[in-house]
């Protein structure tokens, strides 16, 4: 596998445009297409809030019913999310204008929306804006670029990836870009994220791929405890590399797997470090848990700690609030077994021994807090279990940027 500096219109066929429609920002894109030449078997998960937006529910039966799909229209600025019939009328109306734009069936379109909740949205706007995409559809790093940008939110960065794999003797490449950067939380999934590949694979086969992608990396992000009523993670997949079809487990499906990981898991990180007003990408690794599942509860424990985050903030040695997450994530544990380091790229330290707090270097304790990277290593010893999580400090801006989110 191989990292390329690409994004979503990496994979053969593939192209994407951005446009300016006027939704809620002046003055910057705020639409985005994907578009494949081929059709494509299709997967997504979805957001575990029993809220869910308009465009959560039509995608869902696309994935559901139809199992196909051409193209992605994406907005930002509206969520079109607590908007009842009409938020849902606007995503058919909004794939009737893609399908009519692009010859295709509107039950082939994908629908994103991301931004303030509660908002209606003026379709007059997204069509028109239909109709700008589909007549600058282009590939390229460029085009990639540009749609990554133009579903951005509050993010500071936009997010994109890709990645070249071989499968039975062919280059198959996965390109991939996100946005995220508030209403952040574990369960599936914590923002936008859409997939593309020109792998051949079964639909029932690239959901069990995705399915199985997120749990040890969208899943495992936290930025402010908050699951949104948007989130989804949608794949599809156009077979244009020409690879075998893969349809059961096989030596290539590890490999597609594999390198979904990866991307999914760089994306997560990405996204976790551009937390709303973040300073530092904190991660948590717990190691020596009795079973994966309560590795994981006390990662997500101790990542989601609002004084633990506050603590990576403020460069604070304060260890205590650590163990004190551990203490109160569920999982039953002996405290005294429990050793805790600090860690970043400017070095590693000691800050639990057995339960208790020792004497440490508090001036090397905060050289390695001030990095941008955080780590926090909980060494469990009670068993082999492993997961990581990752999210953000908390810091003054967090509260300005929501203060004031709609105006």
């Amino acid at each position: 596998m191989q990292i390329i500096n690409e994004g979503i219109t990496a994979p053969i066929g593939f192209k994407a445009a951005d446009a300016q429609a006027g939704i809620k920002y002046q003055g910057r894109t705020d639409m985005a297409m994907v578009y494949s030449e081929a059709d494509c078997t299709c997967a997504g998960t979805f957001t575990t809030n029993v809220v869910k937006a308009a465009p959560v529910i039509w995608d869902r039966d696309v994935v559901v019913k139809g199992g196909s799909a051409r193209a992605i229209v994406v907005n930002s600025g509206i969520a079109n999310a607590c908007t009842g019939r009409d938020g849902y009328e606007i995503c058919e109306k909004t794939a009737d204008a893609t399908a009519k734009a692009l010859n295709i069936k509107p039950e082939q379109v994908c629908i994103g929306s991301t931004g303030v909740i509660g908002m209606q949205i003026n379709i007059d706007k997204i069509v028109g804006g239909v109709e700008k995409l589909a007549t600058s559809l282009t590939d390229g790093y460029d085009a990639s670029e540009r749609a990554a940008k133009a579903i951005m939110t509050t993010d500071t960065v936009h997010k994109m990836t890709a990645a070249e794999i071989e499968l039975s003797g062919k280059k198959v490449t996965i390109g991939a870009m996100t946005k995220g950067s508030g209403m952040i939380h574990p369960n599936m999934c914590t923002m936008l994220c859409y997939i593309t590949t020109d792998a051949a694979i079964s639909s029932e086969m690239l959901q069990k791929a995705l399915s199985a992608s997120i749990v040890d990396s969208y899943n495992m992000i936290s930025v402010d405890g908050d699951t949104s009523t948007n989130d989804t993670c949608f794949i599809m997949a156009n077979g244009l590399a020409g690879n075998e079809m893969i349809t059961e487990d096989c030596d290539d499906f590890k490999t597609f797997c594999e390198a979904l990981d990866a991307i999914n898991k760089d994306l997560a990180k990405r996204m976790a470090a551009d937390g709303e007003g973040a300073s530092h990408l904190f991660e948590v690794i717990v190691n020596g848990a009795k079973s994966k599942d309560e590795a994981v509860v006390l990662s997500k424990s101790v990542v989601g700690s609002s004084l633990c985050k506050a603590a990576i903030y403020g460069k604070d040695a304060n260890c205590g609030r650590f163990m004190c997450a551990l203490g109160y994530s569920g999982v039953d544990f002996d405290p005294d077994k429990v050793d805790i380091f600090f860690e970043s790229k400017a070095g590693s330290i000691l800050v639990v021994s057995q339960g208790a707090a020792p004497l440490f270097d508090e001036d090397v304790a905060l050289k390695i807090l001030s990095e941008e990277a955080v780590t926090v290593r909980c060494e469990m010893n009670a068993g082999n279990s492993s997961a990581t999580a990752w999210g953000c400090d908390l810091t003054y801006d967090y509260v300005k940027i929501n203060a004031d989110y709609r105006s």
